[in-house]
């Protein structure tokens, strides 16, 4: 079984990512593995009520690619337990736009996860984005990648996981000293 980390921990992925095939088709609904299922967009959009009625809430998940529109998928928060973004290349930041879309402007608070090319050296800025599991490229080390979380004391920048800008953060420490 593969692993992903969620939640900062090493843990098992009990989910199968459908992909397309080489020539672009994606399986029929009754051809998808049994399980818990992340399907592509594309597939959702046309097949949600037979993806919603063929399996529970818990089993089914939608991938977005870094072309898709998050604001379609709102409407279906209720029927998903999981989104995954898509990082197609490493040099392909979209889909960091994409979760934080989900987070903040959509109020997405199931997990988030990023999957495809995925490496250490972005996890954190992930995390920052609303990301909360992260399927580590497989040819990588998963355990080393958990040390990505904690080389940085300090983030400047409000993001998701902490919307203060550093120098608000300062201001406020100072007030309630009353160094100010």
């Amino acid at each position: 079984m593969a692993l992903i980390i969620k939640n900062r921990a090493v843990v098992n992925d009990d989910w199968t990512v459908v992909r397309a095939a080489e020539d672009g088709a994606v399986p029929a609904v009754d051809a998808l593995p049994a399980g818990k299922v992340l399907v592509p967009f594309s597939l959702w959009k046309e097949q949600k009520d037979a993806l919603a009625s063929s399996r529970s809430k818990d089993e089914l998940g939608v991938w977005l690619a870094p072309d898709d529109e998050p604001a379609d998928l709102v409407a279906d928060f209720d029927r998903i337990a999981l989104i995954a973004v898509d990082f197609p290349v490493f040099r392909d930041g979209r889909g960091f736009s994409i979760g934080r879309l989900l987070r903040e402007r959509y109020q997405w608070t199931g997990e988030l996860r990023a999957i495809g090319d995925v490496l250490r050296d972005q996890l954190l800025f992930h995390s920052r984005c609303g990301f909360d599991a992260f399927a580590v490229r497989e040819d990588k080390d998963i355990n080393d990648a958990l040390n990505a979380f904690n080389e940085f004391s300090e983030q400047y920048q409000g993001a998701t996981d902490n919307p203060e800008p550093l120098f608000r953060r300062r201001a406020a420490v100072l007030a309630a000293s009353g160094a100010a």
